[in-house]
């Protein structure tokens, strides 16, 4: 990994088989859920504070509807992030303005720090929102998230510079790039797979840092959000207390279905 961070134009977008794949295995994990429902039972519980989740390029919150309604099940108060559909600068304004101000409407009606959770595009957005407002954020947690290298290494780039106007060339998104690859001021997990269809997953590790860590898992990027393995490492982040965040613990049984992932 160290190597081809060093160099973020060797790494590719996704292949062919990976992308036209992606809609048939994220119903295959859909579809897990109900055979998983006895272990995301025993998923551990936190304190109910605030969640705010965001979502990907394109969707809406319809598409965190099942993360969210396990959120709510384990007593958070799951947030919609309702901006509509998440096309970039077009959805939480030029500045990030409006996705600011729905982080500081939450903050100020619970009086608690949010944690994020935010998939693909919408985790890029978790970790800079956290950088403009880091009193107000516990924790991020992103899935499946390019906060780092090319924007080219995935296979949307061009439909995103079309839908948005925002061109990921531009000064601005090249100053955004730039920003992001450093770890946010709160602690951070990023929860990814390598069979990943759309971004390239090398794109979304983490650096080392006290309060970072990565997370493997089986299985596409259009499913993360209905993953059993990922809703079950986000109760575990979420079950932290405030103020005493520690790495995902990987032993025994987890190993099977957690690879160790390391940092970049």
């Amino acid at each position: 990994m160290a190597s081809q961070a060093h160099n973020p134009e060797a790494i590719r977008a996704p292949s062919a088989l990976l992308a036209l794949t992606e809609l048939p295995r994220a119903l295959a994990e859909f579809g897990s859920l109900g055979f998983a429902a006895p272990i995301l039972a025993t998923a551990p519980r936190g304190d109910g504070h605030p969640v705010l989740v965001l979502p990907g390029f394109v969707t809406s919150d319809v598409s965190t509807t099942v993360l969210r309604k396990f959120l709510t099940g384990l007593g958070y108060e799951a947030h919609a992030w309702e901006l509509g559909r998440n096309l970039g600068p077009k959805a939480i304004g030029r500045e990030g303005e409006k996705l600011l101000a729905r982080l500081k409407a939450i903050h100020e009606l619970t009086g608690k720090k949010v944690s994020i959770v935010g998939w693909s595009l919408g985790g890029v957005m978790a970790r800079q929102l956290s950088r403009r407002a880091p009193d107000t954020v516990r924790q991020v947690i992103t899935l499946g998230s390019p906060f780092t290298g090319s924007p080219r290494a995935t296979n949307a780039w061009r439909a995103y510079q079309i839908l948005t106007g925002h061109h990921i060339d531009s000064d601005d998104a090249r100053s955004q790039m730039r920003e992001s690859e450093a770890p946010p001021p709160v602690p951070s997990t990023s929860i990814f797979t390598r069979e990943d269809g759309i971004v390239a997953w090398q794109n979304c590790i983490e650096p080392r840092d006290a309060q970072t860590d990565n997370i493997q898992v089986h299985g596409s990027h259009c499913g993360l959000g209905v993953n059993p393995a990922v809703l079950y490492a986000i109760a575990d982040r979420l079950a932290q207390a405030d103020g005493d965040w520690h790495p995902f613990e990987r032993s025994g049984l987890k190993a099977l279905v957690y690879p160790f992932a390391g940092h970049a």
